[in-house]
C-alpha cells in the first residue's frame, strides 16, 4: 500500500513530571524498549535521545536529551521498526485494509485505528466503528488486505 507512514506515532509528550524536563508519555507504544534509555524518538521530524525513563501511575515517564513541548507527538521510522511477532501486526497496517462480514458482503475500508477505553477500534470509511476484539474481528488477512468481521457488528453500506 503506498500510504503506509514512513514515521509511526509511537506516544505524546505529556504532562511533565518533576523539575529535570521529564514527562508522562500519552497514548504509548506498549513496545517494552520503545522508551528505554538510549532510544531514539522523532519529536517534529528532529531525532531525540532518551535520557532515563521510569514509571509512575503505570505510565511511562521520560527525559529526552533536548526539551520538548506538551502534546508533541512521538514517532519512530516504519523502516526503524521490528518485524510483528507471527500472527500479530501493528495498527498501522490494517489502515486502508477492506472490510466485510463473515458472509462476504463488503462493510467499507478501514480509514483508522483509535485508542478506546478497553480496547481499539476500527473505524470505516462507511462511518462504521467496529471494536477491536476477538468477537467482533474473525480474521486479519494482511497479504489479502481484508479484514473479517462477525455477523451482527456492523450493517453493509446501503445501496443507493
Amino acid at each position: 500500500m503506498s500510504s503506509e507512514p514512513t514515521a509511526v506515532e509511537v506516544g505524546r509528550v505529556g504532562r511533565p513530571h518533576g523539575l529535570d524536563g521529564s514527562f508522562f508519555v500519552e497514548r504509548a507504544s506498549e513496545s517494552p524498549g520503545r522508551f528505554a534509555p538510549g532510544a531514539s524518538l522523532l519529536v517534529d521530524g528532529e531525532r531525540a535521545r532518551v535520557e532515563s525513563r521510569k514509571h509512575s501511575g503505570g505510565r511511562p515517564v521520560i527525559r529526552l536529551d533536548r526539551p520538548v513541548e506538551r502534546g508533541q507527538v512521538l514517532t519512530v521510522l516504519r523502516s526503524e521498526l521490528p518485524p510483528p511477532e507471527p500472527g500479530s501486526f501493528y495498527a498501522f497496517q490494517l489502515v486502508g485494509l477492506a472490510v466485510r462480514d463473515e458472509q462476504g458482503r463488503e462493510l467499507g475500508c478501514i480509514t483508522a485505528v483509535t485508542p478506546g477505553v478497553a480496547n481499539d477500534v476500527l473505524e470505516l470509511d462507511s462511518g462504521a466503528v467496529l471494536p477491536l476484539v476477538d468477537a467482533c474481528v474473525r480474521e486479519i488477512d494482511l497479504e489479502g488486505a481484508c479484514v473479517v468481521i462477525a455477523e451482527g457488528y456492523a450493517d453493509p453500506p446501503e445501496a443507493a
